[in-house]
């Protein structure tokens, strides 16, 4: 099908996106409630090479991050009702299909990458395009290209907890960051996986500035001249949970550089 997204991974028209960031609004709902994790119907497709990993890039700005363990063959794009013009990116799902003549009774693991905005996505539909990978893997034992084979799926998906072992937390800083224009990134974030309001704070201050957040993952800030080493306090969309990775970034933080946490959400 069509693919969705065409960002490329990274912030390149600096220009464009400091535009887009000051027009976005400083209020973030942040919805309070758990995780549903019932089950739903929906539909999927796959993309790319029968065996391939999937994307590369796409609409959320994780860039080279996809093709690589632990989001390698696990990556998807999700029509709009789950992307959530982005604050989707990051959430992680179990899509299974039903046929018990050719599928299995694994569901497979997915993480929002990607958006797929027309085609099997259009019209308000809840829709799956996964990678040849994953969806190859909802088949029985010989039978994954028969599985590829059948097209479009109906399916049944839930949120699930992402699991990133052996990960901190990490804050990728977009290029074209300034001490005036501030844009950063969450990578491998345990359980909700998707980040509802980030906010930063300097060196030697107690004030928790807001970010905006501009488009797929990629939250900013305008405001300076901005002094490291910041700290970075982050808030589900999900579940409303909140965590604060204290200096994360170093007072010499670099454009393209990406900074660790000594934490993660707890399962």
């Amino acid at each position: 099908m069509q693919r969705g997204g065409g960002f490329g991974g990274i912030v390149t028209l600096c220009c464009l996106v400091l535009f887009q960031c000051s027009m976005v609004s400083t209020a973030v709902p942040v919805p309070q409630h758990k995780v549903d994790l019932h089950w739903y119907p929906a539909t999927a497709t796959w993309y790319g090479s029968p065996d391939g990993d999937g994307s590369d890039g796409g609409a959320c700005g994780y860039g080279s991050l996809v093709d690589v363990k632990p989001l390698r063959a696990r990556v998807g794009a999700v029509s709009p009702v789950l992307f959530k013009n982005g604050e989707g990116c990051g959430a992680c799902f179990k899509v299974k299909c039903l046929d018990k003549s050719i599928c299995s009774r694994r569901a497979v693991t997915i993480i929002v990458t990607d958006e797929c905005p027309g085609g099997y996505c259009a019209n308000g539909r809840t829709h799956f395009d996964l990678s040849g990978a994953a969806f190859g893997r909802m088949g029985i034992t010989g039978e994954s290209s028969q599985l590829r084979n059948r097209g479009e799926l109906p399916v049944l998906y839930r949120r699930t907890p992402c699991k990133y072992p052996g990960k901190n937390i990490a804050f990728h800083v977009n290029e074209g960051s300034t001490d005036y224009w501030l844009s950063l990134l969450v990578e491998f974030e345990d359980g909700d996986g998707d980040v509802g309001s980030m906010h930063i704070r300097e060196a030697n201050s107690d004030e928790w500035l807001e970010m905006n957040h501009v488009w797929g993952a990629n939250w900013c800030i305008i405001r300076g001249p901005l002094k490291g080493p910041f700290s970075v306090k982050l808030t589900t969309l999900s579940a409303g949970r909140t965590l604060s990775a204290r200096d994360v970034i170093p007072r010499n933080w670099s454009p393209k550089a990406t900074y660790t946490s000594r934490l993660n959400f707890k399962l």
